[in-house]
């Protein structure tokens, strides 16, 4: 493998620094890949790896990703292929009873959404496909746990999980060595192969690594590896009935699938010495060869006004707070394409917000403000009235339809117009007529003109009203000669300019306007349940008037929404000529005010 180093990418960070010293080192020019994971027998059999690095993804597969898990993607798919290596879509199934297919296939969906994928060709021909379960490994963790008792390094433990809780003692305080700490490697395996075989009861015994109970450091205080536990696994089935421990899983996933970098959150640092430690004594055993992965730890995304506990985002979809774990509301990535938010302002935004060893909070606006710059370059323009009011001009011939053009995107006029259908009838927003005007109001009010966008100006001369006052028709005459695009167009000056949709050619659709879950930036802070700051107001249901050519949108078409936001087709619930659209983001942030 060539040891040149590598360019460093826009969006350097720590991370990136790191790669780029390994690689001008020279640490992983040894390595050698067999074309699949394996013990250091089956890689040594291989050709030198034409990866420069391998990084991996490993969500439990127990729950929807969400806007968290977006950052690290990113992270760890970009470092792949901004070096020329490898991310590994891996599934740290080593949970069974908690993990289901539903969740795998809702994380793949997920990552392809955001643009990555696991499948790829060598420039030689070759091609490898790097997804992959923990669960095909189980048989080399039982061989791995194997030899770490053999050669002293585990053993079998007797003590409740009360008495080893009360026995690991403190953070200022060692532990205390299990009375079952000295038995002989014959012993413990025997025992753990009784464990395998399914003699003894759940939670009776358990596989313990044998480091130092007086460690400062409470992970290594002899930190369990392997528990008796009978539940039928969505991959393996009722092959085993005892099951490894995440920390001990992971860095053997790592080590067989020759990750280099594995790249974790800031809770795992405290992980990283018996990370270590659990490796080195694998390869003094000849079960796996240097150079070992190393593990880095870089800070979570907080984020408010959202939660990102899979325990409470379980609890919304249990409790039936929201519709199900793809709820626009919800920070799921599978919620946020249905809201339409879209991958490159996930790009764009962990882009903006970097990758850093502190943790810190964003503040939501921020993520709202990246699928906004994104949106407003990508997204074509329509007319929508989400709260219609009927305005007749009375000196327009009922019978006749006259053509409007209006640009399907202001910056992109490759893209060019489309035809918007005036009528004698129209709908209109009910905020653009005020009968009585407040000051600095420039839209309807009588004897009052404005211009109907890409139409004609025209001047207000009254209005209906039913038995309770309410405004219901407004009523105007046009200025013929003053059409948009037209050399008349600027005989008459107005300073008010308003947008309508022809009441014969309408598209009447249900429109969500989708608002943030939660009212409160940190929800639930202090002992304050997080469900009572729930917002009541996160989602409104209205019946709007759209321009026709909306009617034909197909689902997960997004549009700019003049002057009310950007909206998208709902992935769920549109049908073929009849799209139901959700309310993405507001064109403006309302809630810094």
């Amino acid at each position: 493998m060539s040891s040149e180093k590598a360019p460093i990418p826009l969006g350097s960070n720590f991370i990136r620094a790191i790669v780029d010293k390994d690689l001008e080192q020279g640490v992983y020019a040894s390595r050698k890949w067999a074309g699949s994971p394996g013990d250091a027998a089956h890689q040594a059999t291989g050709q030198p790896d034409p990866a420069k690095i391998r990084t991996r993804f490993p969500p439990e597969p127990n729950g929807y990703l969400h806007i968290g898990h977006a950052k690290s993607i990113f992270l760890n798919f970009g470092l792949a292929r901004d070096y020329n290596g490898v991310c590994h879509m891996r599934f740290d199934d080593t949970n069974p009873e908690k993990e289901s297919q539903e969740y795998v296939d809702s994380i793949t969906d997920s990552v392809k959404w955001l643009g990555f994928g696991w499948e790829k060709t060598w420039p030689e021909g070759n091609k490898e496909s790097s997804l992959y379960f923990a669960s095909n490994y189980f048989d080399f963790m039982y061989r791995a746990a194997e030899a770490l008792i053999e050669n002293g390094h585990a053993y079998v433990d007797s003590q409740s999980a009360e008495e080893m809780r009360i026995n690991r003692g403190t953070l200022t305080e060692a532990g205390k060595n299990s009375p079952w700490r000295d038995r002989t490697v014959a012993e413990n395996l025997a025992l753990f192969r009784e464990m395998r075989d399914g003699k003894h009861a759940d939670g009776s015994l358990i596989l313990r690594s044998k480091i130092d109970m007086a460690s400062p450091n409470i992970n290594l205080r002899d930190p369990a590896i392997y528990r008796v536990r009978r539940a039928h696994h969505h991959n393996t089935g009722d092959k085993w009935c005892i099951y490894p421990m995440y920390t001990f899983a992971h860095p053997i996933e790592d080590a067989l699938e020759q990750v280099t970098h594995s790249i974790c959150t800031l809770e795992f640092e405290d992980q990283r010495p018996f990370y270590d430690w659990l490796l080195e004594r694998l390869a003094e055993a000849g079960l796996l060869a240097h150079p070992l992965p190393k593990q880095y730890e870089f800070a979570r995304l907080n984020l408010t006004y959202v939660v990102l506990s899979k325990r409470k985002l379980i609890q919304l979809v249990e409790e039936k707070h929201v519709s199900g774990w793809d709820d626009p509301r919800l920070p799921t990535l599978a919620g946020a394409r249905r809201r339409g938010y879209v991958a490159e302002g996930f790009k764009l935004f962990t882009d903006r917000i970097g990758v850093s060893k502190a943790d810190s909070w964003i503040d939501y606006s921020t993520f709202e403000d990246c699928m906004r710059e994104v949106l407003n370059i990508n997204a074509e323009r329509r007319i929508a009235v989400l709260d219609p009011i009927k305005l007749v001009i009375d000196n327009y011939p009922a019978d006749q339809v006259e053509d409007c053009f209006a640009p399907n995107h202001p910056l992109k006029p490759e893209l060019g117009k489309r035809v918007v259908p005036l009528t004698r009838e129209l709908w209109i927003e009910r905020e653009d007529f005020m009968e009585v005007p407040s000051k600095g109001y420039f839209r309807l009010t009588p004897e009052g003109m404005v211009r109907l966008r890409y139409g004609y100006v025209v001047k207000c001369t009254g209005c209906e009203k039913d038995v309770d006052g309410n405004v219901t028709v407004v009523h105007c005459e046009y200025l013929p000669d003053t059409k948009s695009g037209t050399p008349g167009s600027d005989s008459v000056k107005v300073k008010g300019n308003i947008h309508w949709v022809s009441a014969q050619h309408a598209y009447e659709c249900e429109v969500r306007l989708y608002d943030r879950l939660f009212k409160e930036a940190h929800p639930g802070e202090g002992d304050r349940d997080f469900l009572t700051d729930i917002n009541p107001n996160s989602v409104t249901v209205i019946t709007a008037q759209l321009e026709p050519s909306l009617k034909d949108a197909k689902a997960e078409d997004s549009f700019q929404f003049e002057r009310h936001g950007y909206f998208v087709a709902d992935k769920k619930d549109s049908v073929t000529g009849k799209p139901v659209f959700n309310r993405t983001v507001t064109l403006k942030d309302a809630w810094q005010k």
